[in-house]
């Protein structure tokens, strides 16, 4: 893991309001309060990092993919992105991306979806929509409130037919996006556990979230 790259003198590790190390494949979830900033580091590189937004007070406004590429006009999201909820507001804006490429049209693989792409044999591996199953049961949600999601640093180019294929990412161990939230939401990720596709170079690896509260 690369040394952690600080990108404000008064943001450090020390004051940082939550570190949180998450494993290999596994959920999480916390709440980014209205002002502060978010840090998800792809700590070893080329991991594909499934994310959701809800505001935190009203869970049936939520991220919207549809509504954030509109506003960008854009396929892909980097810095200056608004992050759109389904209501059409702003949930958060990224301000610092240190990769460059982060798609939200792919999806997150499931259990079916892995039985489609890569044989039966693969239908009962571990999969992010699981993952957000679980992580959004311990607030009250089930499988209908898991929306299309942000897959920050999975590499998804998409041809002028339209057709989308995963390859290869491009994060470096260390690789980081920030997002200021513009109201309180609730994170959720889940760490991709995929090893079908290069989405994560075929094996999975440990992340890290931080939260530093507003500056000034």
């Amino acid at each position: 893991m690369t040394d952690f790259i600080q990108t404000a003198t008064s943001r450090t590790l020390e004051n940082a309001a939550q570190d949180h190390y998450i494993p290999a494949e596994k959920p999480f979830s916390t709440l980014v309060r209205k002002g502060q900033t978010v840090r998800i580091e792809d700590s070893y590189g080329q991991q594909a990092i499934d994310t959701l937004f809800y505001n935190a007070d009203d869970y049936s406004e939520r991220y919207s993919n549809q509504q954030t590429m509109r506003e960008q006009n854009a396929a892909y999201i980097s810095t200056g992105t608004k992050i759109m909820s389904s209501e059409g507001r702003v949930m958060l804006k990224m301000t610092a991306d240190s990769c460059g490429r982060h798609d939200t049209a792919a999806g997150a693989c499931s259990c079916e979806s892995n039985t489609v792409r890569f044989g039966h044999g693969t239908k009962y591996l571990h999969a992010c929509r699981d993952n957000f199953v679980a992580e959004v049961a311990k607030y009250g949600m089930g499988k209908r409130d898991v929306a299309p999601n942000i897959n920050f640093f999975m590499n998804v180019p998409i041809s002028p037919n339209g057709e989308m294929t995963i390859v290869d990412g491009i994060s470096a161990p260390g690789d980081y996006v920030e997002l200021k939230a513009e109201m309180n939401v609730l994170l959720v990720i889940s760490n991709c556990p995929q090893i079908n596709n290069p989405c994560n170079g075929f094996d999975p690896t440990p992340i890290r979230v931080l939260v530093w509260n507003e500056e000034g």
